[in-house]
């Protein structure tokens, strides 16, 4: 373990085997490290972070913050779960939830780059890459393997379905469904097929994952409606992928993403 000198570790943190604290970096009580954690210099890691092994914090970030919330009660005990192999780049931030004993989750194998912002409440999937600046508003939900560009946001409240991409500077302040791609504000332009194969997804699945995509989308409508009649109708969503498509659109409270033209 190496510790540099200017470095302010509580005596009540807990430091896993093989990690290292740069310059002037400080982990507060409470603060928990699994093995090989790299913290660079002028990192702070608040009270109830918790970090899995071989995590990379890079300079000026700041995780377990307090939740940006108008009359939010410091003295509730929250936290900021991390898991394995997670990357933060420089200046990330991310708050700790508003509620006693829960806490903002980031899956395993997430790479976050330099200046996102993970609000209180927030889920993020295994493997999540949130590019340069993304901002996530409190209690989103990112779905795993999906891919934020740079300068995207995304309302507090949304979710994000698995396998999906936002273009950089997109702003979605509604549902995006699985494997979609999506820009400029709340528009699906297609689905992911890219990704989809980068991720070892078959040829059978996508193809059910297509016709689940235009019986959703095509022609416009209650898209609720239509993907409740799609499943019930037997024929589509026997895979995985077009299961949780379908699937995704009887949850939520914000309204769906849609292409613009309606025609799916």
């Amino acid at each position: 373990m190496k510790i540099h000198s200017t470095a302010v570790v509580d005596e009540r943190a807990v430091l896993g085997t093989g990690c290292s604290v740069g310059p002037y970096a400080i982990i507060e009580g409470g603060v928990q490290l699994g093995e090989g954690c790299e913290i660079a210099s002028h990192v702070v890691l608040r009270a109830g972070t918790r970090l899995g092994d071989g995590v990379r914090v890079d300079s000026f970030s700041v995780l377990g913050g307090e939740p940006q919330s108008i009359g939010f009660d410091s003295s509730i005990e929250s936290g900021v779960h991390v898991g394995d192999r997670v990357v933060f780049r420089e200046g990330c931030t991310v708050h700790r939830s508003m509620y006693a004993g829960k806490a903002t989750t980031i899956g395993n194998d997430c790479f976050l780059m330099a200046q996102a912002h993970v609000a209180h409440d927030c889920e993020l999937g295994a493997g999540v890459i949130a590019a340069n600046a993304v901002l996530l508003g409190g209690h989103v939900q990112v779905g795993e393997r999906c891919f934020l560009g740079g300068g995207s946001g995304v309302h507090q409240f949304c979710r994000i379905g698995a396998y999906t991409i936002l273009a950089g500077h997109a702003l979605m302040t509604i549902d995006v469904p699985p494997a979609c791609m999506a820009a400029g504000r709340n528009a699906v332009h297609g689905l992911n097929l890219v990704g989809l194969r980068r991720a070892k997804i078959g040829a059978e699945e996508i193809q059910d994952l297509k016709a689940c995509f235009h019986a959703v989308y095509k022609g416009g409508g209650n898209y609720k409606a239509k993907a409740r009649a799609a499943l019930e109708e037997g024929s589509l969503g026997l895979s995985p992928m077009g299961q949780a498509f379908l699937g995704f659109f009887e949850m939520g409270k914000r309204g769906f993403a849609s292409p613009q033209n309606n025609e799916g």
